[in-house]
């Protein structure tokens, strides 16, 4: 199997031919490149700028973040697909930049599976293997190992045309795997199934990764697959990572307000509050609540020599507790049925919140109008800077 490194990798797009020049024409460019999210230079558009990260072997690495951000780009760096602009990238020690994709000993997974539609699926399995002039038995006991793996066994016959969207990433999943790469990519592998298959396919890429025990590294722009499928992910926005963690990581301590916001869902609740020091000890103050934050939080604050100042506090929807009486005064918008639990849209401190109660806890129904008390705990509010929007704890 193999590591992988990347060391302050860089791609940029170059302008086509006079598009610098309109650009320069345009007084309204600032406002552009601020609307794009992308630095533009005298070279071109900046897709992914200073990246670094270093990968295990065999560790699950999934790259996450909005549509845009680089992480597509960044994986077909990887592959070969996109030069290198800058940087250096490293498979198993050996720098990559100039390999050809052929030689790199990956396989990647596309979004729109690329299957040979001529092809059975046992030929489209095959295929790399007959490139490769492996031997007739060997191509067979490969392709039926993997087919066996992905229960699809039954379908080796049959053409693409003729297999559900699922049974079709299943099989370009197979036509990786008999390749028995050193790395396996994968680019959005589930983004063009139901809901219901996504699911299915998450839980069968969890059993891939246990049996086929190889390096992987997965890009996806749903954080539900990143938090589930990866032993660390890897967040980014408009080029740059913005973390680096375990799922629980940057879960619990998310560095950034664009972070606390793109992890978890529903998302996290933001106010304006203010951050004061009363006896020696931090506390948030957020409309007539006053709430001491916990030991943890209070070492870190104090390490960095935090100034009382405004804040954005983030609480999560699940972390918040519905009261009788006391806490922070509310007005219920929308009420919905969850099952387990009811997702509360309410308005509090001139902002849209949400606040998940449990169906256990409740003691009556909330309607359109109702008023309603809620407060939360020192232990998970998150405190971060108007200013630079970083968590004030990190």
């Amino acid at each position: 199997m193999a590591t992988v490194s990347l060391k302050n990798v860089k791609k940029v797009y170059p302008f086509v031919s006079g598009e610098t020049k309109k650009k320069k024409k345009k007084k309204k460019g600032e406002e552009e490149d601020k609307k794009n999210n992308l630095q533009i230079t005298e070279q071109g558009v900046v897709a992914v700028q200073e990246f670094n990260l270093d990968i295990a072997d065999k560790e699950f690495i999934v790259l996450v973040g909005p549509s845009g951000c680089g992480k597509s780009t960044t994986l077909r760096m990887i592959a070969g697909l996109e030069e290198i602009s800058d940087g250096e990238l490293y498979i198993d020690g050996k720098l990559m930049n100039d390999v050809a994709p052929k030689d790199r000993d990956i396989a990647m997974v596309f979004q729109n599976y690329a299957l040979y539609p001529h092809m059975t699926v046992y030929e489209n399995m095959a295929f790399s293997l007959k490139l490769r002039k492996e031997s007739k038995d060997v191509i067979d006991k490969k392709v039926r190992e993997a087919a066996e793996i992905l229960d699809i066994t039954q379908y080796l016959e049959r053409k693409p045309k003729a297999l559900s969207g699922g049974q079709r990433q299943r099989v370009a999943i197979g036509r990786a795997i008999v390749r028995d790469p050193a790395v396996f990519l994968m680019d959005e592998p589930l983004s063009n199934l139901d809901a219901k298959l996504r699911n299915q396919m998450r839980a069968e890429i969890i059993k891939l990764r246990e049996r086929i025990n190889t390096t992987f590294i997965y890009v996806t722009h749903d954080q539900t697959e990143a938090m589930t499928l990866g032993d660390r992910i890897v967040i980014m926005r408009d080029g740059y990572i913005q973390q680096i963690g375990t799922p629980q990581e940057v879960f619990n301590n998310p560095r950034n307000l664009f972070v606390a916001g793109f992890i978890g869902t529903p998302q996290m609740n933001f106010f304006d509050a203010h951050l004061s020091v009363e006896n020696g000890n931090y506390v948030v103050t957020l409309g007539g609540l006053k709430v001491v934050l916990d030991e943890e939080k209070q070492a870190r604050l104090k390490a960095n020599k935090v100034p009382e100042q405004d804040v954005t506090l983030g609480v999560r929807p699940e972390h918040t507790d519905i009261v009788e009486e006391g806490g922070i005064t509310a007005k219920v918008d929308v009420s919905e049925m969850m099952g387990s639990s009811v997702h509360l849209h309410i308005t509090a401190e001139g902002k849209d919140v949400i606040i998940i109660v449990p169906t256990i806890d409740m003691k009556g129904h909330y309607n359109m109008g109702d008023t309603v008390h809620f407060k939360f705990n020192g232990n998970v509010a998150h405190v971060f800077s108007k200013e630079t929007e970083r968590n004030l704890e990190w």
